[in-house]
């Protein structure tokens, strides 16, 4: 039996490496759901909203690299906006598919009609609408290549009237190519960088999720520079883990020790982050930045350097160029407040002993201690997401937290445990 464009399009995506769909079947998506069937290599996840899809599906782009998420004609689709703009400010390579309207119906205001060219335009790297079986291989391919490289949500429009034509030959390449290029600042900026480093005795690192790679880098570096490392919310999975120089995250959802390790430090790196949050930032200190995208530069802090780079491949050929410090004594400052910070935060795990009257940190605890340790406890945003986190980095400081995607939902108020100042 000859193949459709929905089989097609289902054998570039187990090519590409992808596993799975997330979404929910509509009439528009009918023949795309068969295909998977038929196929058995990819699995149709169905949940029970779209948003829900395209969360998911940016949560499992953020661990694997590429995923994949699709919606219906009108409702379906729409709904999934909120998800894909989540997914693209977080630099998540997703492939979203926004199934449509039969072609013969464009432009003529048909029952749950939209313009998915401008509804997705905010929130993608890629956005284009696949009306010919001619046209979907080359456009597939394109949006998985910008949805990778790019890191970001790529948009396939696709009318549910082509998804049961028969497929066209691809007159180019389907193949997606995951290059991994070498990315770091020239000769003569890394001297620059390592003349400022060397030339200053109180270093702190910060590191975000575009440092993921580099732990071992990261660490190397701040042994010789004696530095003190603090990490992002997004970047603690990567940073903290057999990391003796750790002194926590600052921001929202951060705590006083990495907030001072950055005040007090003469110069401050930041290293694969695009933290938002400017008023964390200092302000009379020497700050450098390293990040692979060069419109992040200085968009967040005053430079004194900005320098576009691969963090891994930055450090790598930064290491040599640095002077190993014998002077530790504003490290070893920075790690006794860590520890304070931890002994606080100790205290409020403990039962009060009075109706209504818990504290949520203790809940934690005790599910803490209950669950498996390769347990995953997936956050809702808000105060339930401070509180976890408090509680998590009392936990589990010193462990290897490849699930520190871990708390628990609660209806109470998180009380305030230390000012960030």
């Amino acid at each position: 039996m000859s193949k459709n464009v929905s089989d097609q399009l289902v054998e570039t995506l187990v090519e590409a490496g992808i596993q799975r769909i997330y979404a929910i079947t509509g009439d528009s998506l009918n023949h795309l759901n068969e295909a998977v069937h038929h196929n058995g290599k990819i699995t149709w996840i169905h949940l029970r909203h779209e948003e829900t899809a395209a969360y998911a599906a940016g949560a499992e782009a953020l661990l694997k690299g590429l995923a994949c998420c699709a919606g219906s004609s009108g409702p379906g689709h729409i709904h999934l906006i909120n998800g894909l703009y989540d997914a693209h400010r977080s630099s998540a390579s997703v492939l979203a598919i926004a199934s449509t309207i039969p072609t013969k119906e464009f432009g003529t205001s048909y029952f749950q009609e939209t313009n998915t060219i401008k509804l997705y335009d905010d929130c993608s790297c890629y956005n284009q609408m696949a009306v010919t079986p001619a046209q979907l291989p080359r456009m597939l391919q394109t949006a998985i290549q910008n949805a990778v490289h790019k890191k970001g949500v790529a948009v396939l429009g696709l009318p549910g009237d082509i998804t049961n034509l028969p497929a066209a030959d691809a007159e180019t390449t389907t193949m997606l190519f995951r290059n991994r290029p070498v990315v770091r600042p020239s000769e003569v900026e890394l001297l620059q960088l390592a003349e400022l480093l060397n030339s200053h005795k109180k270093v702190t690192l910060f590191c975000g999720l575009g440092a993921a790679e580099a732990h071992d880098e990261i660490i190397q570096l701040a042994e010789k520079l004696k530095a003190p490392i603090a990490y992002t919310y997004k970047g603690k999975m990567a940073i903290q883990y057999d990391n003796p120089y750790e002194v926590g995250l600052t921001g929202l959802l951060g705590i006083p020790s990495a907030y001072q390790a950055m005040h007090e430090c003469e110069l401050l790196v930041l290293l694969g982050t695009d933290f938002p949050y400017t008023p964390f930032m200092p302000t009379k200190n020497k700050i450098v930045q390293v990040d692979i995208k060069p419109e992040n530069l200085g968009r967040r802090a005053k430079l004194e350097l900005g320098l576009c780079g691969d963090v891994k491949d930055t450090l790598q050929a930064l290491l040599p160029l640095i002077e190993l410090k014998k002077d530790g004594d504003f490290l070893a400052l920075q790690l006794e407040l860590y520890k304070e910070v931890k002994k606080n935060l100790l205290l409020y795990v403990e039962d009060t002993g009075k109706p209504n009257a818990i504290h949520p940190e203790f809940v934690a605890s005790v599910i803490n201690e209950l669950a498996a340790k390769d347990a995953i406890f997936t956050v809702d945003t808000g105060m339930c997401c401070v509180c976890g986190l408090h509680v998590i980095l009392m936990q589990l400081v010193s462990e290897k937290c490849l699930d520190l995607l871990t708390t628990v939902l609660w209806q109470m108020q998180c009380p305030r445990l230390l000012e960030p100042h």
